[in-house]
């Protein structure tokens, strides 16, 4: 970088060619096996206007910091005011608050991501911090007015292959009927979220009923309508070329109850009564199963990220609304419910190929054993145990999944890695847990505990990055 002078000569960066990997064997099964992979980022919530608009940032704050609350929760421990976070500050203000703080994320992966994005995107060998942030700021947003930085440039140049963005089954999927794959180099698909219709305890419950049925060209009066509704925008969704869904749940609910008692608790809400918690377990129990069942009809993949507490500061919750950072992990009773969903779908034969993530580390091995109930033989890695998400999608946190995962099940069948993220700049996720991977592996080479059979280790290499997602939801 011709116009960012090193202040300090120790404060070149640390991604080299060799970041993470700690020995020959994870450098050769990184370079050869690894790195080439395309990615294929089965969950993301990127939006697709920006997509299809091919959108161009302004600047850095614009691409980087705007909606990562990521960063503005270490922002906020490290005491920066939320003035120059999500308030009114100038993008190049908050931008040099982050740089500011940056320095004190050491041993946060925030602080590996940050220098393997400036690395990898805009071609930064300097550490970010107080005295760069001004240079680097000015070369990056100088980069980001060339049209080989617009939205579609950032993804080709990670190699992507194919993004799976999330959308309401209210939305029209405008933006994917009108996206042009071949003109923009990659697939762009969507998964089905339907959660604001299970979410029956919600105060805006009702409004959103009211605005499916519209979108559904239905009346929405009982269950039975609701589930033509949902059926109905599946059909559109599959007809749009949509074959996953998605759900954020606390948990997976488990109360069983008869037709004519989810009727008449959903007639309840739609009155506007109150719930109790055990009707509000039934209904949800009911709806998931529905879906659960129209999946398979469709022959969807279904996804389900299962543990976050959210919306835990009432009072910035109230100021910022959701999604903002103020999320952490949960610790609800999984295992139960979870394992009786699963069954009722395989007792009819109606189980989807299934993906479950958890958030809690302390559930490590109920998820790892948990796939093992119905993987039936049918299909190679039916039901998989997605990799570390949210706050485990660290070295730590990839780190425990695999170990757990290559323990209690096959590690060689796993699908691998996704963002999870509204940035165009976190695909190098994607290189980092290939690392991460690599350098795990590596190491059980040099000790004698798997072979020395480069070929053996590192066809698994290649298969967890890139092939088995590839055959596994057939894009």
């Amino acid at each position: 970088m011709s116009s960012i002078k090193t202040l300090n000569p120790l404060n070149s960066t640390f991604i080299t060619d060799n970041f993470l990997l700690q020995n020959k064997f994870a450098e050769e099964l990184y370079h050869n096996y690894a790195a080439s992979q395309p990615i294929i980022d089965y969950h993301n919530h990127l939006p697709p206007e920006e997509i299809v608009a091919d959108h161009q940032f302004k600047n850095l704050t614009q691409v980087w910091l705007k909606g990562d609350h990521y960063k503005w929760r270490a922002m906020r421990a490290l005491g920066v005011d939320e003035y120059f976070i999500t308030g009114d500050a100038t993008d190049e203000e908050k931008f040099l608050a982050w740089a500011k703080t940056v320095p004190h994320t050491l041993r946060n992966p925030l602080y590996h991501w940050t220098h393997l994005e400036l690395k990898r995107y805009f071609d930064i060998d300097e550490l970010l911090n107080e005295e760069t942030g001004p240079a680097i700021y000015e070369e990056v947003n100088r980069k980001l007015q060339m049209p080989e930085y617009s939205c579609n440039g950032l993804l080709k140049k990670m190699n992507v292959e194919t993004v799976c963005t999330t959308e309401d089954p209210l939305d029209s999927l405008e933006y994917h009927k009108a996206f042009d794959a071949e003109k923009a180099g990659f697939k762009m698909s969507t998964a089905f979220r339907p959660d604001k219709a299970i979410l029956i305890e919600t105060d805006t419950y009702n409004t959103y009923l009211n605005d499916l049925a519209s979108v559904a060209g239905v009346s929405i009066n009982s269950y039975n309508d609701l589930k033509a509704a949902l059926r109905k925008r599946i059909e559109y969704f599959n007809q749009n070329g949509c074959t996953l869904c998605d759900h954020g749940l606390n948990y997976v609910s488990w109360e069983p109850a008869t037709d004519s008692q989810v009727d008449e608790i959903f007639k309840k809400r739609r009155d506007s009564a109150k719930l109790t918690k055990l009707e509000v377990e039934q209904f949800k129990t009911a709806i998931l199963v529905f879906l659960g069942e129209a999946y398979h009809e469709f022959g969807w993949v279904q996804q389900f990220h299962l543990g976050a507490l959210r919306n835990n500061n009432k009072r910035m919750l109230s100021q910022l609304g959701p999604d903002t950072g103020w999320d952490s992990i949960g610790d609800y009773k999984q295992a139960e419910g979870l394992s009786s969903f699963l069954n009722a779908l395989d007792s009819k034969d109606r189980l989807a190929k299934t993906i479950i993530y958890n958030l809690n580390p302390g559930e490590n091995e109920i998820f790892a054993t948990m796939i093992g109930n119905f993987n039936d033989g049918s299909i190679r890695g039916k039901v998989q145990w997605g990799s570390g998400w949210w706050f485990l999608d660290q070295k730590d946190g990839m780190e425990k999944q695999l170990n757990a995962l290559s323990n209690m099940g096959l590690v060689s069948c796993f699908i691998g890695m996704l963002t999870d993220s509204r940035s165009f700049l976190s695909f190098p996720r994607h290189e980092y847990f290939r690392r991460i991977l690599c350098n795990l592996l590596g190491k059980e080479m040099a000790s004698g505990e798997i072979p020395k059979d480069m070929n053996l280790v590192g066809e698994m290499v290649a298969n967890i990055s890139y092939h088995n997602a590839k055959n596994y939801f057939n894009f």
